[in-house]
């Protein structure tokens, strides 16, 4: 990874007094990130195997290690700017231990065989921006993170079934307007939905994007989880903002230049 390549950096907080450098114009880590990483050590607090998928930079594995304190983690990244700041933000956060990131691509089925099984609980924030739709971005490494260049959640989800312990739960972000690929996406994968939650950027917006919860087991039929509603019809924060950061021990008025709670991976 050449350094003229990405461009200038900003430090900022992530979880705790653990923090992560992002690219100031290339990919950052935003409410899907920070929603699917809450989501998913609610649903699974006792997991000590855990896997993400697409790990971008590292903000969704940075914030599972920091409250699964006692988990090994496997992520996997193939965008290569993203990944050489993902190894970056593990080392200056003494990750390296614990958690082993890979470079490669998560339908690669060798990548699949080498890395194991049995985790139990898997998360992913795959873009879902459909390339014959959506516009590239000039910087490759947006382009990977907002549209479907590598797959989207389908792939997703068969890459994590093929992982997921029997009693393991897995967690991921998928298009609020086109649920019904995350449901097919499940069931082609022999995973079945348990759960799943809008994320809605504004109070008389629509949702920006669902968190789904799925497993190998139908214990109860698909739950509706209450919205998460960021802010009010005027803008103003709502105290799901100040749930979410302070679940990863973070001020609403932390030293960030921007709060990532509020940056819409679409922006």
């Amino acid at each position: 990874m050449e350094e003229s390549e990405l461009g200038a950096l900003t430090d900022d907080a992530i979880a705790g007094s653990w923090r992560i450098w992002q690219r100031e114009r290339g990919h950052r880590y935003s409410i899907d990130d920070v929603a699917t990483a809450w989501e998913a050590v609610s649903a699974r607090p006792d997991a000590t195997r855990v896997l993400d998928l697409g790990c971008g930079i590292g903000s969704v594995t940075l914030m599972l290690a920091y409250k699964l304190r006692g988990a090994r983690i496997d992520a996997i990244e193939a965008q290569a700017l993203s990944h050489g700041l993902a190894a970056r933000n593990l080392a200056r956060n003494e990750l390296t231990d614990r958690v082993t990131l890979h470079r490669g691509d998560l339908r690669d089925p060798t990548w699949i065989e080498r890395i194991g099984g049995d985790f139990q609980l898997v998360t992913g924030t795959p873009p879902y921006f459909d390339p014959k739709k959506g516009s590239p971005s000039t910087d490759s490494q947006r382009t990977y993170a907002r549209i479907e260049m590598r797959g989207g959640v389908e792939d997703y989800l068969r890459a994590g079934a093929r992982l997921l312990a029997e009693d393991g739960i897995m967690v991921v972000c998928g298009d609020a307007q086109r649920p019904d690929r995350a449901r097919a996406g499940a069931a082609a994968a022999g995973l079945f939905v348990r759960a799943r939650r809008d994320v809605v950027p504004r109070e008389g917006k629509g949702a920006l994007f669902t968190i789904w919860t799925v497993g190998r087991r139908s214990e109860r039929a698909e739950q509706e989880l209450p919205a998460i509603v960021a802010r009010d019809a005027a803008g103003a924060r709502l105290p799901i903002q100040h749930t979410l950061r302070e679940f990863f021990d973070l001020s609403i008025r932390g030293d960030e230049p921007a709060s990532p709670v509020l940056r819409a991976r679409s922006q």
